[in-house]
């Protein structure tokens, strides 16, 4: 019974607050309010509910994955150390979150130093 009521409080806080508090923000107006509940509580109950809260900024997408692609060949078979320097690079990229937007980078590492010998930002 009382999971029904604290739901009734959620909708209404959800709703009185133009439908962006999540879960950590119902807890605390619930406490504000002087119902006293456990947050995973109110974790569960947002999440039975199916509420989900506002959330700042844009997800990057970085590559999107073709099931039917055929991988290229692991030639190293996921040993990446080498003998001698030189001898093996691997490469990866990322992006890091600047103010201008979303910048790409790319590292060439060699594998028996572990440093950096090339990048390039894009």
């Amino acid at each position: 019974m009382r999971d029904t009521d604290l739901k009734d409080l959620v909708k209404e806080i959800f709703d009185a607050n133009h439908r962006v508090y999540g879960a950590r923000k119902t807890w605390r107006e619930l406490n504000r309010q002087g119902h006293t509940v456990a947050r995973r509580t109110v974790e569960r109950l947002v999440r039975e509910l199916g509420i989900t809260g506002a959330v700042r900024g844009r997800g990057v997408i970085t590559a999107i994955a073709d099931p039917a692609a055929e991988r290229a060949p692991d030639r190293l078979d996921r040993d990446f150390v080498a003998d001698a320097p030189n001898r093996t690079w691997v490469t990866d990229f990322t992006h890091v979150a600047a103010w201008a937007g979303t910048v790409y980078a790319v590292f060439v590492v060699d594998t028996f130093s572990r440093r950096i010998v090339g990048w390039s930002p894009r």
